[in-house]
């Protein structure tokens, strides 16, 4: 069934009515919230139930996830729209020196041409169900924290496997949507065969690159084509030639007419993570500690992999996807300490929390059962504070280098693979294992010794600096005045001996037990051994913390709720959300208006022939042609390419498809502007913008320079 039919026979049947205005609004809304809004009335023009139907088909239908981001179904044929960003990993991987996608972009001339995206999985949510009930029956009252994690995780896991148990093909998770509160079991479409279909180049997929980023205006042709397919019969499949496309239940409807300012929009997609009811000793944390060590660490990731990879592409390549990766969240969390100085919101929190615990102190009951809850969230981040030095540098010991993590996978699985399946870790769960071991070969495929070698050194000089990391079995003997030395030799061994970063040695060390693995005398492995038992034991201590956190934020949420008077919406934790704005401008500063559409105008004018503005010859001369067919703006005298709305998004709406009031795709969501990188944390009309592709630029370019007219057929989109 196909949505476009639904919407097409709801517009011949209604009459449009005027509709108040309505600006955006906070809140990412779960399925189960969508009933309490009224849609209509901010401008929606469908019937709600074609937005969301829990007992039949609707746009939702036509919305997946692809890894950590958002796509949705554009034709019958599993044809996904999503970023370019999203995609770049796939495109990355099938670029050489010779043959750079990257640099080249790539359109698949056929359907027996489209590339094999390994490790891409798509999901589809198919239904939802509370299951608090059930997995907090799992908590006995004089449980210790991390006994209280251990058992809320695995009634998680148990319920997840007993739904797929009744629903062979499906995957299923619990997700914990208010900390320690509320749990909700989703149930997913889980397509595992997805390929690379079109890309632009880099130069038109990311224009303006990291400079741009995260800023407006912009002028960024992010966006991709990708595919799903299925075996013969229809099912879910690995990958093989022999199968075909999938066929989606909904194929969102692609507006080639665009959008105009003050439009409504609506955006589904899966928002990653948000911390809007967390305390103001979180906020602390966060911006004094955790995120100043963050920016520091991948900030010298960033230069240094950069500059020993110039110069020679196959390097430059086989880093594109881990420098991407480092740049965004790295500016993104310099845009947050900004936004929390620039808007003094540690103090805002600080006096909503004095106004709580008055509103605690004039209610003997409310003494009773609360008052321990704001001292007990600031003494828990207090000893967070106290070791985040040590933890944070452990963790990227055994993260930021490759090799080390690779490592760790394969150490931990030979413990893990003894305990039952609900009692391992979730990435060694036998549902999960393909998907980890898979994470390990694509990263041997494009292997770096040299940035890990780079990367491994840093980091054991500064364990000089952290006693607790200095002190530490297998690092000591590399730190002092003599270290660097010993480093350097260590580390030169170490990559001449192992061979653990190939595709065979993984999945051969994969199924060996722990002596089988100490026998190898492979360094790398040795050393992971020698961390593992102060690592276990910050696992085991951040599950006493989660525990304590639960018990401490549930307890707060029923606190703001009493003092509210009202419920709010929880923050977003990678499941399927709603959102909803206007195409609006906005003012960061005193006496500058931003407008909210970009056009091809504005993408000459920024061009320099220099990275990262520099635009293809080609991609000029089709402008100056200006055969712009049904995609030029008669209002605006150019072709649209980027937007501002209004909506309220964040990491995980990358690729989400931007709706308008009938339901047609009129954007792609890709970014925010620099004042809503502080949208994790607080929401404001004022500020908050996110950014979007227009629908006509997308089609242009994949028309005029894709030269990709078997894709906008396939869209049933006029040209």
């Amino acid at each position: 069934m196909i949505i476009r039919v639904l919407v097409s026979v709801f517009l011949l049947l209604s009459v449009l009515n005027l509709v108040p205005e309505a600006k955006g609004e906070e809140g990412m809304y779960p399925m189960s919230e969508l009933e309490k809004l009224d849609l209509q009335a901010a401008g929606l023009e469908l019937d709600p139930e074609l937005i969301y139907n829990p007992n039949g088909l609707s746009l939702v239908d036509g919305i997946c996830k692809i890894g950590g981001c958002t796509g949705s179904f554009v034709s019958d044929q599993g044809l996904m729209l999503t970023n370019h960003h999203c995609a770049f990993r796939a495109i990355r991987d099938a670029s050489s020196a010779e043959d750079d996608f990257l640099h080249q972009g790539f359109s698949a001339l056929t359907q027996a041409d489209e590339v094999p995206a390994v490790g891409y999985t798509v999901r589809i949510t198919d239904s939802y169900r509370d299951v608090s009930s059930e997995v907090l029956s799992a908590v006995i009252s004089d449980m210790s924290p991390e006994d209280r994690t251990r058992a809320i995780e695995k009634k998680m896991k148990e319920l997840s496997l007993a739904e797929e148990e009744v629903k062979p093909g499906k995957r299923a998770e619990v997700s914990e949507m208010f900390l320690g509160k509320t749990y909700v079991l989703f149930t997913y479409t889980y397509l595992k065969d997805v390929r690379l279909v079109f890309a632009p180049p880099l130069a038109i997929g990311n224009f303006g690159g990291e400079e741009d980023n995260w800023m407006w205006p912009r002028h960024s042709g992010d966006f991709s084509f990708m595919r799903a397919y299925v075996g013969p019969d229809g099912k879910p499949a690995d990958y093989s030639p022999d199968n075909i496309p999938y066929s989606p239940k909904v194929v969102l409807e692609v507006g080639s007419n665009g959008v105009a300012e003050d439009d409504f929009v609506f955006i589904f997609g899966y928002p990653g993570t948000t911390y809007r009811h967390r305390s103001a000793a979180f906020l602390k944390y966060l911006s004094e500690q955790y995120m100043p060590t963050v920016v520091d660490w991948y900030g010298w990731q960033i230069d240094n992999l950069v500059a020993s990879a110039q110069g020679d592409r196959s390097r430059e390549l086989a880093l594109a996807a881990r420098v991407k990766g480092l740049q965004n969240t790295y500016k993104n969390y310099r845009g947050k300490l900004q936004g929390i100085s620039r808007l003094d919101l540690l103090t805002t929190r600080e006096n909503e929390e004095t106004n709580l615990k008055k509103f605690i102190a004039n209610d003997p009951e409310l003494t009773k059962n609360y008052s321990k809850v704001l001292p007990g969230l600031d003494d828990y981040y207090h000893q967070r504070a106290e070791t985040i030095g040590f933890d944070l540098w452990l963790g990227y010991m055994l993260r930021s280098s490759e090799t080390m993590s690779a490592a760790l996978t394969v150490w931990e699985n030979s413990i893990e693979k003894n305990k039952s399946e609900t009692d391992r870790e979730w990435a060694y769960m036998e549902r999960n294992l393909d998907q980890t071991l898979n994470s390990l070969v694509i990263k041997a495929q494009t292997f770096d010794p040299q940035a890990d070698a780079l990367i491994m050194g840093e980091l054991l000089m500064r364990a000089e600096n952290i006693n607790q990391a200095a002190a530490l079995a297998g690092v000591s003997d590399m730190v002092g005045s003599s270290g660097s030395k010993k480093a350097d030799k260590f580390l030169d061994r170490a990559f001449k001996k192992s061979s653990l970063m190939k595709d065979e040695t993984l999945l051969e060390v994969m199924e060996m037990d722990t002596e089988q693995l100490r026998d190898l005398n492979d360094p790398f492995l040795d050393l992971v051994a020698e961390l593992y038992p102060p690592y276990l034991e910050l696992r085991e201590e951040n599950k006493r913390h989660k525990g304590q956190l639960d018990q401490l934020q549930a307890s707060l949420q029923d606190l703001k709720k009493l003092y509210q008077g009202q419920d709010f919406v929880p923050d977003a934790n990678g499941t399927l959300r709603l959102t909803y704005g206007r195409i609006e401008g906005y003012s960061p500063r005193d006496a500058i208006e931003m407008v909210p559409l970009t056009t091809l105008e504005g993408i000459l004018e920024k061009d320099t022939g220099v990275k990262p503005f520099n635009v293809p010859d080609r991609f000029k001369e089709l402008v100056l042609e200006g055969d712009f067919g049904p995609f030029l703006s008669k209002e605006m005298g150019g072709v649209p390419v980027n937007m501002l709305y209004s909506t309220d998004t964040t990491g995980g709406n990358s690729g989400s498809p931007v709706l308008n009031a009938t339901g047609q795709v009129v954007g792609l969501n890709f970014d925010r502007a620099w004042e809503a990188t502080i949208n994790d944390f607080a929401w404001d009309h004022s500020y908050s913008r996110s950014i979007g592709v227009d629908i006509r630029y997308v089609l242009w370019v994949t028309w005029k320079y894709g030269q990709a007219d078997r894709l906008l057929r396939e869209m049933k989109v006029d040209f």
